[in-house]
């Protein structure tokens, strides 16, 4: 009796382990062709997104590395104004924008640069004071303003801490199609020549 229960407990757990070593072959095959495909496909999208990672990357590197070429800078007592674009806009206006950097010991306020206009110096630190000048139309356009008298530029509120740059932009009637140079000219700076770009 015990022989005859040995010989069925051990052709039981024969059958029973060529059947688990049996489906884990078979499960083994499966999930191998699986995760052979799984992992096809991870290095598909992997190798996809990589270029346009790299891609998006280089187009920043490329907008950030050349520095746009500046149309015009001048300097005065340790102030730089530079003009990085002057282009016309629909609806019959200008816009000029650069960067200011101060070089001086302080904050500086812009103070300088505000308009003698007595309902534009409530601007207070600005390019309201700003002008373009069409030498050859012999006429001078001072910076728009809105309905409530302020202008159509930056206000440096707060002013530009010392060794700071900050982007600026001011908007002009436009000067008549065909003028393509004007002087920009700023209060307490040196008038700066520009080229006028036509809006896209």
């Amino acid at each position: 009796m015990n022989l005859r229960r040995t010989m069925k407990t051990r052709r039981a757990m024969t059958a029973v382990a060529i059947t688990t070593g049996l489906v884990l072959a078979v499960a083994g095959c499966g999930g191998g062709d699986d995760g052979g495909d799984d992992g096809d496909k991870s290095d598909k999208g992997s190798s996809s997104s990589s270029p346009k990672g790299d891609d998006v990357g280089d187009e920043k590197g490329s907008d950030d590395s050349p520095q746009q070429e500046a149309l015009a800078e001048v300097r005065n007592n340790g102030i730089t104004l530079t003009v990085n674009s002057a282009s016309r806009d629909e609806g019959g206006f200008l816009t000029v924008s650069g960067r200011v950097t101060n070089g001086t010991s302080g904050i500086w306020v812009a103070r300088e640069w505000q308009s003698d206009e007595s309902e534009l110096k409530q601007n207070g630190g600005s390019l309201a004071g700003a002008a373009l000048v069409d030498a050859e139309g012999k006429k001078r356009y001072l910076v728009l303003r809105d309905t409530t008298g302020r202008c159509l530029c930056t206000k440096f509120e707060g002013g530009v801490d010392q060794n700071g740059s900050v982007d600026w932009f001011a908007q002009f009637p436009a000067p008549p199609e065909g003028t393509d140079k004007v002087q920009f000219q700023v209060p307490s700076m040196p008038p700066a020549s520009i080229e006028i770009s036509e809006g896209e």
